[in-house]
């Protein structure tokens, strides 16, 4: 692993307070296990592992009888990838802030949206688009994920490397920000992987010796990563052997390499809530429901049947066999069918009304792709797109800020430190973070909706009224909220007002 600061043992650094701190956190990370194992069971049921770990190649599915919430969440968490951080998709870009006058703004932002571009490129070509859709699974089903996000090896395709850390072997702290700024997490690695990550550690020689006799033997490795002022501390240690710890590698890092973030939260809680959460009881009262229907109908196929004790008939040497003769006694009724006392008919009507739960619950029913999307006019587009974001919207905020912003910011220190993007500061007020995913954009369609009904209607009105509309500002804001490359749009425009007002009102008559 690389580090910006790095050393092979830190002085100051006492392993027995930090396990300390580590086996706090776990004891109140321990009490959300039991409710991870519901919601992993019935709508991921591949991962979880809480109480134990689960065996590789081992059937996980054996509980499942309606698989409304499998299919619920993977919808969901690609609805997430898809409106959140496409894959091969600008969905970001840098422009200059507010600090910035409009003539440093011209001059900064085709540097700007170079710098994005090249960020974006290393990502397009690192394997973040199949990490972070595993931690929106995580995020979906057990509210909470981590994406662990590391600088690649010089010479690599991509300058970056990513790793959606399972829930299971994670432990977080709250900082007094609020944000879940404090990891621990537990890697399980065998003799290879630990020589290569930590090169320069001292291996403890009984490590050797049973690696030596099973090289697939796996040991834990905790690692640390901590808020400490503005830097922060990076610890990994060995605890194979609780009773004797090793400190495998030490440094700091400017920007966390641990990225964790959350659906919702409790104001009193650290790890937040997912919507599997919420649909817990419909879920499982569902799966129940599906159970009893497939009972039922095995018996409404094979039937229950009843015999007069005759004497003559054993019911032990019955088969129900096409072509089988079942003697019975002169007199005697013989085999008969038992009648079922009701039917389950009723068992569909309840069963549907819980799928339909289910998936508004997980959005299902509101996030889809629109299937007929070339029939729908342009409003009705935008209807549909407001009210995604509308649906979105807090989580939507909850994720810039715990997941995005983190992720941009680590991802230009690390090009930075290498030398590919400018020395420039991304600190909100010089240079600022422009969000171009489809989220972002529906956000800003009924802006435009509204502005350019607005312009329509003045015009509409005269040229009189028109002389109040400032056409050069009106296209730089509907530049901006549809997410246009800042390169593209001048702070200081040269051009005829009474051309750019002739191609307005062309634009809008050909709507």
């Amino acid at each position: 692993m690389i580090v910006e600061n790095s050393k092979t043992q830190d002085e100051n650094l006492d392993i027995k307070i930090l396990l300390e701190r580590y086996n706090s956190a776990k004891k109140y990370r321990d009490v959300w296990n039991k409710l991870w194992e519901d919601c992993y069971d019935y709508a991921l049921p591949q991962r979880g592992g809480f109480n134990g770990d689960i065996g590789i190649g081992q059937a996980r599915t054996n509980k499942i009888y309606d698989a409304t919430a499998l299919d619920a969440a993977d919808q969901l968490a690609a609805s997430l990838m898809g409106n959140l951080t496409p894959a091969w998709s600008q969905w970001f870009g840098l422009k200059a802030g507010p600090d910035l006058s409009p003539s440093e703004a011209d001059a900064l932002a085709p540097v700007l949206e170079q710098v994005s571009r090249t960020i974006q490129a290393h990502f397009d070509s690192s394997n973040f688009a199949v990490e972070i859709h595993q931690c929106y699974l995580d995020l979906v089903v057990g509210g909470t994920a981590s994406l662990s996000f590391e600088e690649s090896e010089v010479g690599e395709s991509s300058a970056f490397n990513f790793r959606a850390i399972a829930l299971k072997n994670t432990i977080l702290e709250e900082g007094a920000s609020g944000y879940l700024d404090g990891s621990y997490t537990i890697y399980p690695m065998n003799l290879d992987q630990l020589s290569s990550r930590y090169p320069f550690a001292q291996i403890p020689s009984s490590i050797l010796k049973q690696a030596a006799k099973d090289p697939q033997s796996r040991f834990d490795v905790l690692e640390a990563v901590l808020p400490k002022g503005l830097s922060y501390d990076y610890n990994a240690i060995l605890i194979h052997d609780e009773n004797e710890p090793v400190v495998l590698h030490s440094g700091s890092f400017s920007n966390s390499p641990i990225i964790n973030f959350r659906w919702s939260k409790s104001p009193s809680e650290i790890y937040g809530r997912s919507p599997v959460m919420k649909a817990l009881p419909d879920i499982k009262t569902a799966n129940k429901v599906v159970e009893l229907i497939l009972k039922n109908a095995s018996i409404a196929v094979t039937g229950i049947w009843q015999a007069d004790d005759d004497g003559v008939l054993n019911p032990a040497n019955i088969e129900l066999t096409p072509g089988s003769i079942i003697p019975k006694a002169i007199g005697s009724k013989g085999l008969q069918p038992l009648e079922m006392p009701g039917r389950f008919d009723v068992s569909q009507l309840v069963l549907d009304n819980l799928q339909s739960r289910i998936r508004h619950a997980l959005l299902a029913d509101k996030l889809l792709p629109v299937a007929n999307a070339g029939k729908m006019s342009a409003t009705e587009v935008i209807e549909r797109s407001a009210e995604m974001s509308l649906i979105l919207g807090a989580t939507y905020g909850r994720l810039q800020v715990e997941l995005l912003n983190p992720l941009i910011k680590r991802a230009f220190s690390i090009l930075r430190r290498r030398g590919e993007v400018p020395d420039i500061l991304l600190d909100g007020r010089m240079v600022i973070v422009d969000y171009r995913s489809p989220l972002a954009r529906a956000q800003g369609q009924r802006n435009v909706q509204n502005t350019l009904s607005w312009i329509s209607s003045v015009m509409a009105m005269g040229s009189e009224a028109s002389l109040s509309i400032n056409l050069p500002e009106t296209a730089r804001f509907l530049g901006e909220a549809m997410a246009v490359p800042s390169d593209l749009i001048r702070s200081e425009t040269i051009l005829d007002l009474d051309k750019v007002k002739t191609i307005t009102e062309e634009t809008i008559s050909n709507q």
